[in-house]
């Protein structure tokens, strides 16, 4: 939420579209760095 700027609803929004990748620890939901990186890169992709 922090890195992306939104919020809590939108983050599980990308998740749930398989738009952002997260994993699932001890039942908490984490987004590694990568996933963060490869979502921004594809969003500016698409707007250039």
């Amino acid at each position: 939420m922090t890195r992306l700027k939104v919020g809590r609803t939108k983050v599980y929004d990308l998740i749930r579209t398989r738009r952002l990748v997260s994993i699932k620890v001890d039942g908490c939901r984490r987004i590694p760095d990568d996933a963060v990186c490869d979502f921004v890169r594809h969003q500016m992709g698409e707007a250039a």
